[in-house]
This record gives C-alpha cells, sequence and structure tokens, in this order.
C-alpha cells in the first residue's frame, strides 16, 4: 500500500477534485488517498489561510499526522498545491516517496507574466474589488478549464462555495503566498514527475517545461487541456503517473523527458 495525497490549488478544495480520486484509484490500486483542504478553504475555510506556502507544508503535515496516516507519501499536487509539494520535498524529502506535480510555476524559473498570465489581470482584479460567488466561479471556470457545456458544474462549485464559503482575505492571502514564494535552485531529493495542458488559460505551461528542464524531470504536456488537468483530463493524468511508476528509470530520473505525447 502507498499513501498519496492530492493538493489543490487557490481558492479550491477536496470536492473540486471531481471523479479524479476514482480514476487515479483504478490506475493505482493500492493506493491509499488522502485530500485535505489548505487552510482557509473547504472544510477548512474558517481557518485563517497561510502567507507562507512552509505553514502549508506545516499544516498538512500535521493534519495527515492527526489521520494517522504515516510517511511516506506520494504527493500529487496542482498549481499552489504544487508549490507546496515542492516545499515539502525541500524540507523535509524523507517524507516523500515522489511529487507529481501539475501545471505549476514558480520563482525562479519563469517570470510573473508567464506564472500568470497577463491577459487576464484585468478580470481578476476586477474580481477582487467586487466579488460574488458567481462572478467568482464564473471565471475560475473559464480560466482553469477548457471550452465545453459547463453549466452542471458550475451549479455544483457554486454550491460548494456557498457552503465552505472562501473569504477575500483569505484569498488575497492565498495569492500572497503563492507570488511570494521562490523554490530552491537546487532538485529536492525527491522522484519528481511534471505534468502540464497545453491549452493553459491561467499559466503559461512553458513555466512547467522550464522547472522539469532545470530539475531534470520527465514533463509530458496534454495537446489541449486546460489549468485544471485532473478535470479536462483526468484519465491522462492517471495514466501518466502509473506509466512514470512502472518506468525503471523512475526512481531516479536520471533523463528528462520534454516529449508532448
Amino acid at each position: 500500500m502507498s499513501n498519496w495525497v492530492l493538493l489543490r490549488g487557490l481558492m479550491r478544495e477536496q470536492r473540486h477534485w471531481g471523479g479524479f480520486p476514482a480514476l487515479l484509484a483504478r490506475a493505482l490500486p493500492d493506493a491509499v488517498l488522502a485530500t485535505p483542504d489548505l487552510p482557509g478553504n473547504g472544510t477548512r475555510h474558517r481557518l485563517r489561510s497561510a502567507t507562507r506556502v512552509a505553514d502549508m507544508v506545516e499544516f498538512c503535515r500535521a493534519e495527515l499526522r492527526g489521520r494517522g496516516l504515516a510517511p511516506p507519501y506520494h504527493l500529487l499536487a496542482l498549481s499552489l498545491g504544487g508549490m507546496v509539494a515542492v516545499e515539502w520535498a525541500a524540507s523535509h524529502p524523507g517524507e516523500l516517496a515522489g511529487c507529481v506535480l501539475l501545471n505549476t510555476s514558480m520563482r525562479p524559473f519563469s517570470p510573473f507574466h508567464q506564472r500568470l498570465r497577463w491577459q487576464n489581470y484585468g478580470a481578476i482584479a476586477a474580481l477582487l474589488l467586487r466579488g460574488g460567488a458567481r462572478r467568482q466561479e464564473e471565471l475560475i471556470l473559464r480560466l482553469t478549464s477548457r471550452d465545453g457545456p459547463r453549466a452542471e458544474l458550475l451549479a455544483q462549485w457554486l454550491d460548494y462555495q456557498r457552503e465552505f464559503p472562501v473569504g477575500r482575505a483569505n484569498a488575497l492571502r492565498q495569492l500572497l503566498s503563492a507570488a511570494r514564494y521562490t523554490a530552491p535552485a537546487a532538485r529536492p531529493a525527491v522522484p519528481l514527475l511534471v505534468l502540464a495542458g497545453a491549452g493553459d488559460r491561467l499559466v503559461d505551461p512553458r513555466c512547467s517545461q522550464r522547472l522539469a528542464a532545470a530539475w531534470r524531470a520527465p514533463c509530458r504536456i496534454h495537446p489541449d487541456a486546460g489549468h485544471d488537468l485532473p478535470l479536462d483530463a483526468g484519465a491522462w493524468v492517471a495514466q501518466q503517473v502509473a506509466d512514470w511508476l512502472a518506468r525503471p528509470a523512475a526512481p531516479t530520473e536520471r533523463d528528462a523527458d520534454l516529449t508532448g505525447d
């Protein structure tokens, strides 16, 4: 059995994984999955969000200990969750058996205008000023998922926000934590897999490619999925993880694989 910890991104909670945990469980039948919420989100929405990624790491470690889940863990982390995973790997590498980073971006590998595409600055600023649950969830869905019928999904997300609202102050704290985080220059001593979607409207997929190249980690690019890879291409993500674990080179990751098929 292996413990897998799934970490979401900005203002998202465990229910936003949707059907992905079931897909991952099918691909990894021996895995035990945990989907903790970061402070300020989901079941932890009443907590004050951390303004340092390192504090998010310590929260998650304590949460898992409280659940009786002992390391080593595999982390599968999206966006801000990817920063948490990298910081965890850098500060407590002995606790981790591997990390899968989805559409993440961080200093010093990519400039800010690619880590958060400049075309979205106006819409995000307007949302922070005007607020509104529907406006928020519509924007997040538009920026993180490829085009398609989404009325039912939007209704679900609105229900989540009404039940466990993410306050504006907590949203700003999470944005601050992401903006100020700097990854270590040296690669953490943990096996890594980097996945990204070429259709990401929120973060330039080159951020994932640069990170993978700097750390000589395999990087796989889905040809049209958006920022929320588990939503747009959940079966593909699960299969990539299973294939990576099965590869003889996965524990050492001697060669970076930057192909996109």
